[in-house]
């Protein structure tokens, strides 16, 4: 099992990371599958703050189908970042996204509503829809162009509105995934969420982003994954640097990490989320991984870096276990 932190749209460190791990040919113009049986998991936060979200989404669709035929598989959980797309928070869009989203809607138009074609076909060809689309990097952003802001704007809210496509596709991923008796998600688990139930959420959740009709319950954003301090995309209990804490609090996330592991059966919990500036590290007596090193040049563009599970000994040929997963 291999797992990559936050990727905040940048395509070049994301097929960096993912060379590394050893599941993407290292050609620059070739998307191909190089990790046999591995399993890939993505923890969230693919969105915001980098120019080339829709390509990297594109890039692990396309990888998740080469996988699969070869008994591996590409997991992805989705983040704050993501809820707040599809809710119509763009505050961290970068003006780079924006122009993604046109180039993108126009593109689609040569496909005629084929949709999964087009979309996984999407990383293979945005690049040179990018040189061709535009003269100077966000050269007609300027403060006074209302009419390309709100195309861009137009654009973005049309693919990720709740119901739309990209809503449709982040709906197909959970915000709390289990392999192999291992938990990955986005901020951390809790005991309540546990409670609460991690099926539950992962059902709220997808039924939220798919969810078109304003009449619907559905449209009401689901408090324990989405918001507040100690949901499942947003708490920092477990990642939060060691520095900034007293040492019981640290204590004490120890015990809740070890309690919320105990109640699902699980061997360890794998975070993004927060930025680690020492690398992957582990954190509550090594109960919890975090894994976000800051790589997307939107964030500390930092080295890139992956999490390994090896020669863990539940694991064998195609006998990976997945469970809540929509």
């Amino acid at each position: 099992i291999v797992a990559v932190g936050d990727l905040h749209g940048d395509l070049h460190q994301t097929r960096a990371a993912l060379v590394m791990a050893g599941v993407l040919s290292a050609e620059s113009d070739c998307h191909v599958w190089t990790g046999g049986q591995t399993v890939l998991v993505q923890v969230g936060d693919i969105l915001d703050r980098g120019e080339d979200e829709i390509a990297i989404l594109s890039l692990l669709s396309s990888l998740n189908v080469q996988a699969k035929s070869q008994g591996g598989a590409v997991f992805q959980v989705n983040g704050n970042h993501e809820t707040m797309n599809v809710e119509g928070d763009f505050r961290y869009v970068d003006p780079g996204s924006f122009d993604e989203c046109i180039r993108f809607l126009e593109y689609l138009e040569e496909f005629d509503g084929e949709w999964d074609d087009a979309f996984l076909n999407w990383v293979n060809v945005s690049q040179r829809w990018k040189e061709e689309y535009r003269v100077s990097p966000n050269g007609d952003w300027l403060p006074l162009n209302f009419v390309k802001k709100n195309k861009g704007f137009a654009a973005r809210a049309s693919l990720f509105k709740q119901g739309g496509p990209l809503a449709c596709e982040l709906a197909r991923h959970p915000v709390v995934l289990n392999v192999n008796d291992w938990m990955f998600c986005h901020g951390g688990l809790l005991p309540h969420h546990v409670e609460y139930g991690i099926e539950r959420i992962n059902k709220e959740v997808s039924n939220w982003m798919q969810c078109s009709n304003e009449d619907s319950d559905d449209t009401n954003l689901p408090f324990m994954a989405t918001r507040g301090y100690d949901s499942v995309v947003w708490t920092r209990l477990y990642s939060q640097d060691s520095v900034e804490r007293t040492r019981r609090s640290w204590d004490l996330s120890s015990i809740i990490a070890e309690q919320t592991l105990k109640s699902v059966g699980a061997k360890g919990m794998v975070v993004g989320h927060t930025p680690q500036t020492r690398g992957v590290n582990c954190k509550c007596d090594g109960k919890v991984w975090c894994i976000d090193v800051g790589m997307s040049y939107g964030v500390l563009h930092s080295r890139p870096e992956v999490f390994s599970l090896l020669n863990d000994k539940d694991l064998g040929q195609n006998n990976f276990l997945v469970s809540d997963v929509q």
